[in-house]
């Protein structure tokens, strides 16, 4: 436990639940944790009791992405843990493969002919999924590839594997519900006999939602407040001015309205308490990388390229590259639209970022 996680508390220590089971963690809401295929090797999803149209159930929070095993894992649940009630309806809390991935699978293995067992989601998300996983927008490929060129990560071999991901994000989300039910901020969310508020959250992903359930003191943040790692915060091809990480700053600020007492429940790692602390700890962090972000560009003209040395010390393999390059264009945006920085674009057509 490195010192900041030790500021925070930890309810259930080190437990986990087993693959194929469920962990009670507020009364009608269980933890499950599936395995992913990346060095962030885990998904934490969540069954909330429930009840609808006099129909006794559960609700789902996020999905897994779309493999074997994660059906399989799934099956295991159905089989054992469901206590012979059906899943009612399906929430994502955002678009992300691990989270989004299985939403087609889930919701068509639990409707009926008398009933729709139905996916939640803000418009936002829902939409840009379906575009991504029609592949009518570009997560990998070509245009992910000129994006990154044009931030200085030039060399051949990147490229070459930047472009060979075209299907990245439908390899893992080969579909999505053609219809939905949209969740908006603020709308109160009636899951059995609880009221769950929906908290939008931007910068990690277009419109987030977190769920906070007062009476249980409980809130499913996603992956806007994780307690080891800090979320990935990234400038993408498609939105390629935009300026995620100051949004995602007065997202989680936002969230210090509610109680510090309150029990995360969020997508990596385990169930925590110290919101306030936690989000503290995430702002100041920020705030150092972009201390070192200006310094940097007060140096010489700098290119989110370069400034991958000084924001990420240790070896990054391809797929951490393109996280962190993403991650490098936002704390350059971040000073660049607060007038801090200036960009220019150098005669390889390179963005160049010097201070103002």
């Amino acid at each position: 436990m490195n010192p900041l996680e030790q500021q925070l508390g930890y309810p259930f220590g080190d437990v986990l639940p087993a693959p194929g089971t469920s962990l009670e963690v507020a009364p009608g809401v269980r933890w499950l944790r599936m395995a992913l295929p990346f060095q962030l090797d885990h998904i934490n999803l969540w069954l909330l009791r429930d009840e609808q149209d006099g129909i006794p159930g559960w609700t789902i929070v996020d999905c897994g992405i779309d493999n074997p095993s994660t059906r399989t894992a799934w099956e295991t649940v159905f089989a054992n843990g469901l206590e012979g009630l059906p899943i009612l309806r399906v929430v994502a809390t955002h678009m992300h493969p691990d989270h989004m991935g299985l939403s087609h699978w889930l919701t068509d293995r639990w409707t009926s002919d008398s009933r729709e067992c139905r996916l939640w989601m803000s418009a936002t998300e829902y939409n840009t999924a379906r575009l991504a996983s029609a592949s009518i927008t570009s997560i990998g490929g070509a245009e992910t590839a000129r994006f990154m060129a044009s931030h200085g990560l030039t060399d051949p071999q990147s490229q070459e594997k930047i472009r060979a991901r075209a299907n990245y994000y439908a390899s893992m989300v080969p579909n999505v519900p053609t219809r939905f039910r949209r969740l908006l901020d603020g709308m109160s969310l009636d899951i059995a006999e609880r009221q769950w508020t929906c908290h939008a959250g931007y910068g990690h992903s277009p419109e987030h939602m977190s769920l906070y359930g007062a009476s249980a003191g409980v809130l499913i943040s996603g992956d806007m407040v994780l307690p080891r790692i800090s979320t990935n915060v990234s400038v993408h091809e498609f939105e390629p001015e935009s300026d995620p990480l100051n949004l995602y700053l007065s997202s989680i600020a936002r969230m210090k309205s509610l109680p510090e007492s309150t029990l995360l429940l969020p997508s990596h790692g385990r169930p925590f308490t110290g919101l306030h602390t936690r989000v503290d700890q995430l702002c100041a962090h920020h705030a150092e990388r972009l201390s070192e972000t200006l310094a940097a560009c007060a140096q010489a003209p700098t290119s989110a390229s370069d400034l991958l040395m000084t924001l990420f010390k240790r070896k990054l393999d391809l797929h951490q590259t393109t996280f962190a390059m993403g991650e490098s264009i936002a704390h350059l945006h971040a000073l660049w639209h607060t007038g801090q920085l200036v960009r220019t674009i150098s005669p390889q057509g390179i963005f160049l970022f010097s201070a103002n």
